[in-house]
């Protein structure tokens, strides 16, 4: 009797143990490990189609140049830029909130898999961040947005301003390479790493910490929906998509600037052809979604069809390559702690509202209506391929055969290295 309670207890203790071992590897599976691209393009779909239904979409840059805007009246330069006093709440600005939670939702990501760290660079990794991020600022003021809002979003809302960008953003990270590679061979100051800090005492309780991010976003998303107000039940989904995307891109590695660089820099095209997945994915959904008229898709499209895109998106791409991230790449990697894109972040804003401020003086982004009720500006216009060519089919057909040559181009040059710079 004695023995068979011995045993029981050995077997009780096993089981417990082997439990225990089987969810700390479901933990590490789902929080820990990186998902693939390709997950996170699928997963990136669905959060910006639930958005498209709920009659929103994805944009980063509306929100960074809102805080571009309430540093310039700070330090006093808002009079002198023409920026109004009155300024939306960071908050309750739609963009601005999305982009927020985005940072939240990675800083999230970043404690559940114990990766937040304070990340310091070599001196000359800031200046470059600044101006990366500085000339992201001006290419998304002439393109109407960044790689979110003038190249994606514009894509799934079948606007050639998409494609307009995409060509300049590539023109773009082949440029910025070149760039950067000289940078680098003749610039000696300030590339000396700093010491390696010790990893936080802290780092044991990430996890939980984590936990507790979560549940703290996930009870103010469900209070602002269910709230009386109209405009903060809207909020609540902004909410709760920004923080789905901000862990999304960080549990997935997914960065738009990589889409760019990295078949000019090493030839590896997974992140690539994870786009293409996501925009083959995405613009029929979309449509779908459109043609129910959820959205008003002239309220995502861009003013700046194709000058303004095309000029915007190769000075884009270069300030990405030199930041190190794009837009959203720039705020998630704020979230697991790498100062360097704290910079490029603060400069793309603030750069940003500089810039719109100056040439908004010039008339060149001012935006007017046309004769057939479209937004016009200096640098392009609004167009809405459905309402060009009298329906969907001809929309379909030029962006399925502009990404099957795009994805050609980049599996035949992960084959050769044909198009690498180094």
């Amino acid at each position: 009797m004695d023995q068979a309670g011995t045993s029981q207890g050995v077997f009780s203790r096993m089981t417990a143990a082997g439990w225990l071992a089987g969810l700390r590897e479901d933990y590490e599976q789902i929080f820990v490990k990186g998902w693939s691209p390709y997950l996170g393009a699928i997963l990136l779909v669905i959060v910006t189609s639930a958005l498209i239904s709920s009659g929103l979409f994805w944009g980063v840059y509306g929100g960074l140049k809102l805080w571009g805007d309430w540093f310039n009246n700070f330090i006093g330069l808002g009079p002198l830029l023409g920026i109004k006093n009155e300024l939306q709440s960071p908050l309750l600005h739609r963009i601005s909130l999305m982009d927020l939670t985005l940072v939240i939702g990675a800083f999230c990501a970043a404690l559940l898999a114990g990766q937040f760290r304070i990340n310091r660079p070599p001196p000359l990794e800031f200046v470059t961040g600044a101006l990366g991020g500085s000339l992201m600022g001006i290419g998304a003021s002439l393109a109407g947005g960044c790689t979110t809002g003038g190249f994606f979003t514009p894509l799934t809302f079948a606007s050639p301003a998409g494609w307009a960008m995409w060509a300049g953003l590539l023109g773009g990270a082949f440029l910025g390479l070149k760039a950067l590679l000289w940078t680098m061979e003749h610039v000696g100051w300030g590339t000396a790493a700093p010491a390696m800090t010790a990893a936080s005492p802290l780092k044991r309780l990430y996890p939980l910490f984590g936990l507790a991010v979560f549940l703290l976003v996930a009870w103010w998303a469900t209070r602002w929906f269910t709230s009386d107000d109209q405009r903060l039940a809207s909020r609540g989904i902004i909410i709760a998509a920004g923080f789905a995307l901000g862990f999304i891109l960080h549990r997935s590695r997914f960065c738009f600037s990589r889409v760019f660089r990295e078949p000019f820099m090493t030839g590896e095209g997974t992140m690539t052809k994870a786009m293409i997945l996501a925009l083959v994915l995405g613009i029929p959904v979309s449509s779908l979604l459109l043609q129910q008229e959820t959205v008003d898709p002239y309220l995502a499209i861009p003013a700046t069809f194709w000058l303004g895109s095309v000029l915007g998106g190769v000075v884009f791409g270069i300030g990405m390559v030199f930041a190190g991230g794009c837009a959203s790449g720039s705020l998630w990697r704020m979230g697991e702690g790498h100062l360097k894109l704290w910079v490029a972040v603060f400069f793309f804003g603030w750069n940003g509202s500089v810039f719109s401020a100056i040439v908004k003086r010039w008339d060149l982004l001012t935006r007017e209506m046309s004769l057939d009720l479209v937004e016009v500006s200096r640098v392009g216009r609004q167009v809405f391929l459905p309402d060009v060519f009298g329906g969907w089919g001809w929309a379909y057909l030029l962006s399925l055969v502009i990404l099957g040559i795009w994805y050609l181009l980049v599996r035949y040059n992960e084959s050769t290295n044909r198009f690498t710079v180094l």
